[in-house]
């Protein structure tokens, strides 16, 4: 009995000891979590304004008379033929964030079942070890990856990596790209998002009106209207990337953060649970000691 009683006590402080340690998770995902949100509402309020000025530009050209636009960027989509695709996913560097990494992956997989169906060509491009973990075990090619971006956002390495995916797409070795990752929604909850960036398909709601910015743009009619689009689409897809990025992390230390709390909490129960039966043990070792004793002086007498 004594030896039951020394391993219980042996659980309990090894389980304290990981509720320590779960618990100081907790604190620095919710200190990086504020960190990376207030990240990810600049990047949103700077996206939105560069989506304003590209598509200010779209209706630029537009009023200038040019109907179709003449720019690699963009394509028919109703008689353009998609035969290979290029899915750039994101993941986290590390673990212990419940299935924060799991449900990017399980799109992903979706992503590539369903294109595969109608016969198109598939290929990945990964960002962050996890990802990178999961497709090597399931033995799945990756044409491109690259670790320690997922955790430390960079616009400078951000766009050198998609830049390889426009430069594909833009040469015909590619006809589509998509981008997914798990992004941020709230403190409690993610958002699972899939997005198309290339081919660009102009907004017809925004192109039919005019909200004076192609005035702010100040568009000389020498200008190359065209090379001028093209160099705004690709910061628009650069920035999607990154976004896609600071949006990711900000979800990362959200989920990491609800994990570490679950884990705590199921933590102080099992030590309560084990509290219980050391209490029990020991109250059986005392009644089992002096049941013996009486016995024993029974036997004296």
């Amino acid at each position: 009995m004594a030896n039951g009683l020394k391993e219980i006590r042996k659980k309990i402080s090894s389980v304290n000891n990981t509720k320590k340690t779960t618990r100081a998770m907790k604190l620095v995902s919710t200190s990086k979590l504020k960190k990376a949100e207030e990240m990810a509402r600049r990047a949103r309020v700077f996206a939105d304004k560069l989506n304003e000025v590209f598509y200010d530009m779209m209706l630029r050209i537009k009023q200038s008379g040019l109907t179709n636009i003449d720019s690699k960027f963009f394509h028919d989509t109703e008689s353009h033929d998609i035969k290979v695709v290029d899915i750039v996913f994101v993941t986290a560097d590390k673990g212990l964030c419940g299935g924060f990494n799991s449900i990017t992956m399980k799109e992903v997989l979706r992503l590539r079942d369903e294109y595969e169906k109608k016969k198109i060509k598939v290929r990945f491009r990964c960002i962050g070890k996890k990802g990178y973990a999961f497709f090597a075990f399931n033995n799945i090619a990756l044409e491109d990856s690259i670790a320690d971006l997922s955790a430390s956002p960079d616009y400078e390495r951000s766009s050198a990596f998609i830049g390889m995916v426009v430069d594909d797409f833009l040469a015909g070795k590619t006809d589509e790209v998509i981008i997914v990752h798990n992004g941020f929604k709230n403190l409690i909850s993610q958002e699972l998002k899939s997005v198309k960036i290339l081919p660009l398909v102009p907004n017809q709601d925004i192109l039919q009106r005019d909200n004076g910015m192609s005035q702010v743009l100040n568009i000389s009619p020498e200008d190359e209207e065209n090379v001028i689009l093209d160099e705004l689409a690709k910061k628009y897809v650069e920035y999607n990337m990154y976004y896609a990025l600071v949006d990711s992390l900000a979800a990362e230390h959200s989920a990491r953060m609800q994990a570490m709390d679950a884990a705590t909490n199921n933590a102080t129960e099992l030590v309560k649970t084990l509290t219980i039966s050391y209490n029990k043990a020991r109250q059986e070792a005392i009644t089992t000691e002096l049941v013996e004793i009486n016995a024993g002086v029974e036997a004296m007498k």
